[in-house]
């Protein structure tokens, strides 16, 4: 960076640094281009006076959230010091920041590509819609149009559609259509496609390992889709795709955001970033470095997670700002990005009637989409063993299991390293001994105490609450393509039925 943040005010924020520059205008087209993120389920000040300041947004987390009704009251604190583009994370299933501390009540992706009914997955997304309307937020950071080739895959999985682009194109648009009918704006993601990986960009920079043609045979067509189907804005990736970027992830690529979404796919919506403080960014060129490169390759927003405070938010402006004086980034590519949102805000204003058909149809879905291979006998005193997984970056520590759906077990938690097989075996003698995993396919450990706990108890029955890759030869094997609370009620449902 060419300024830091002890050459710039301790505590004005950044209305305050706005005040200190000569060409307020030009800061004010830098600060258009962010969406920044704070803590806490109030608005801070300098957020406030950022906004007034020409701020272009803010993205809110499962900490800002405490429920429907402290959401909307921020939301409107947040509008009433500005025009903001509000936006958050609610794919449904495994990623969800309105019901972050409870689990959402939609399935995900995985569980409506189970299903393929396009019908059933815009029902589920105007659901969503509704919901996001009555909260005050107006972009989701949905759908994922990711083509989850990988099946170890880290960071996408259930969050995916599935591992086939037509599949995931029709759904991809389903979605899409579900979102924007009510004026949400749906932010497909995340582009060029983040589903053939193998890393984790949170924590570093992806590969795809993909030719040109592979490209536009798999991972682009669901975008090419969403595009068609008039998707308001795209999510970057930080993978780097070899034949196309080289070695730099396609969020600071000219030739992956001009050269190939702009000029080649015709894209002329919002471009926003994912989010610039992942260590795919941070680690390589810092956080102004990386806003600069990626508003000169294309981007239009800069969305950014719970790390930067407001001290290092301003020294990105500031870098923003010098690059435009030095001639690393043209002032009319800043005039352009907020063009693109401002037309995204008039779009925002149009008068919409929101209707939804409430949680209902999540468990409606989720229910579709469970399946059961072999046979499970009556439940005699169950005893349940949820096999702890570790929560990823994008995912967070969001509730999961069967313990609300199964009253009448005795549910444990455990850690695969730690747990003693035998005592549990101990305690499931004479008892009917379910076993709940997530992603068991990713983790070996779990596959393995799985493994002992089944050759003990063939008669065990094994719930999946991840991809249904890995199936241990159990009496009963239980998918749900997901581990939101309706995937999970499902499953307790052909249990006890």
């Amino acid at each position: 960076m060419s300024a830091s943040s002890r050459d710039l005010p301790p505590s004005e924020g950044i209305a305050g640094f706005s005040a200190n520059i000569s060409d307020r205008g030009l800061h004010r087209l830098a600060a258009g281009t962010l969406l920044v993120a704070f803590p806490g389920t109030t608005a801070p000040d300098w957020v406030l006076q950022a906004l007034e300041n020409g701020l272009g947004g803010v993205t809110l987390f499962g900490f800002n959230v405490a429920d429907s009704a402290q959401l909307a009251t921020l939301t409107g604190q947040l509008t009433g010091a500005g025009r903001p583009v509000i936006s958050l994370d609610e794919e449904g299933g495994d990623v969800t920041r309105l019901a972050y501390h409870t689990g959402s009540p939609y399935p995900g992706n995985a569980a409506l590509g189970a299903v393929d009914d396009v019908e059933l997955t815009e029902r589920v997304y105007h659901s969503i819609a509704s919901e996001l309307v009555r909260c005050g937020v107006n972009l989701d950071m949905g759908p994922v149009a990711d083509v989850n080739t990988a099946d170890d895959n880290p960071v996408i999985g259930t969050r995916s559609f599935g591992a086939s682009p037509g599949l995931v194109a029709r759904h991809t648009v389903a979605a899409v259509r579900g979102l924007q009918s009510l004026g949400v704006a749906a932010c497909v993601k995340h582009f060029p496609g983040h589903g053939a990986t193998r890393q984790d960009s949170h924590l570093e920079i992806p590969v795809v390992d993909a030719s040109p043609e592979l490209l536009w045979e798999r991972e682009l067509v669901p975008f090419r889709a969403a595009i068609t189907a008039g998707t308001k804005s795209i999510m970057t990736a930080h993978v780097s795709v070899p034949g196309l970027t080289g070695t730099t992830p396609a969020t600071l690529s000219t030739a992956a955001l001009t050269g190939l979404l702009r000029q080649e796919m015709a894209y002329d919506g919002v471009v926003i970033t994912d989010a610039l403080d992942m260590h795919a960014i941070t680690k390589s060129v810092g956080l102004g470095g990386g806003a600069v490169l990626s508003l000169r390759a294309g981007s239009d927003l800069l969305c950014l997670g719970p790390l930067p405070t407001p001290e290092e938010i301003q020294a990105m402006l500031a870098e923003i700002v010098s690059a435009v004086h030095d001639g690393r980034l043209p002032a009319a590519r800043l005039e352009e990005a907020n063009e693109r949102v401002e037309r995204l805000r008039q779009w925002f204003a149009a008068p919409r009637q929101n209707t939804g058909e409430g949680n209902v149809i999540g468990l409606d879905a989720a229910r579709r989409a469970v399946s059961l291979t072999g046979s499970a006998a009556p439940l005699v005193d169950p005893l349940v063993i949820e096999v702890d997984t570790p929560p990823t970056i994008a995912v967070g520590d969001v509730p999961w299991g069967f313990a609300p759906w199964l009253p009448e077990a005795e549910v444990v938690r455990v850690k695969p390293e730690e747990a003693d097989g035998r005592e549990l075996l101990g305690r499931a003698g004479g008892r009917s001994l379910v076993i709940v995993v997530k992603d068991a396919h990713r983790h070996p450990r779990t596959r393995s105490f799985v493994s002992d706990l089944v050759s003990a108890r063939p008669d065990a029955i094994v719930v999946e609450m991840g991809l249904p890759v890995w199936r241990p030869e159990a009496a009963a094997y239980i998918a749900t393509y997901g581990a939101a609370r309706p995937n999970a009620q499902a499953a307790a449902e052909l249990l006890t039925a």
